[in-house]
């Protein structure tokens, strides 16, 4: 296949809806589409895409019923074991982003061990966004670009967008090529709104859980017809 993009970042939309449709709890729903992530992360590496970036819980998600919630957090740690499993498998390396503070103790020592586990592996990198908000993202950064100015590790000259980019979760990543969302929405729902300044947008009415090879090669296909000129004439 040609044209594929480097970077894909998802939306997972459409979980509670799709299981909610089928006559399951909203948590079925999460629980299938956890288990479609391991499914598209083969997917996309096989068609030749070397980053993938998902949306796996905002900031906003924790205004979410408790129970919702709960389930949520387990679902994160049962990822995160199988993970240790099919990630060297899949030759993936994995990583999370967001501010991981507002999770328990256990959780961040299980994403930080599966993260050093991984980190040598050489084919997709996978990353999670948990706990994460594109504005408390750049917040964070502007803190610690202020806090270093401060401290005379940086002078106001120094501050570019480059640097910036530097400062931000996604240092060491490229910016997406392509954002694909699920479910029929079309917004960004506060999802690295920095990173996603070029970025080719892609909207399907297909659920999370249904979205499988099928899909993802039709957000490729799509991708590759356009005539990207990243805001020249």
């Amino acid at each position: 296949m040609t044209g594929v993009p480097e970077h894909v970042a998802i939306i997972l939309d459409g979980n509670g809806r799709w299981a909610k449709k089928r006559g399951f709890p909203r948590t079925y729903g999460h629980k299938v589409g956890a288990e479609n992530v391991e499914n598209i992360c083969r997917e996309a590496w096989d068609i030749g895409i070397k980053y993938l970036t998902v949306y796996a819980f905002s900031t906003e998600n924790w205004s979410r019923p408790k129970d919702e919630v709960s389930t949520l957090m387990k679902l994160f740690g049962s990822y995160i074991k199988s993970t240790f499993k099919t990630a060297p498998e899949n030759n993936m390396r994995v990583r999370f982003i967001g501010d991981l503070s507002g999770f328990s103790q256990k959780l961040r020592d299980s994403m930080k061990e599966l993260e050093d586990f991984t980190s040598s592996l050489t084919g997709l990198s996978l990353q999670i966004c948990v706990n994460y908000g594109s504005r408390d993202e750049i917040r964070r950064a502007v803190v610690k670009i202020a806090e270093d100015t401060k401290n005379g590790v940086l002078e106001t000259s120094d501050i570019t967008e480059d640097l910036i980019g530097r400062y931000l979760d996604t240092a060491d990543i490229p910016d997406p090529d392509l954002l694909i969302r699920t479910s029929g929405e079309q917004r960004l729902s506060n999802y690295l709104l920095w990173q996603m300044a070029y970025t080719e947008f892609y909207f399907t009415e297909v659920a999370w859980p249904d979205f499988h090879r099928e899909e993802l090669i039709k957000a490729c296909e799509a991708f590759a017809e356009r005539d990207r000129r990243y805001g020249r004439v």
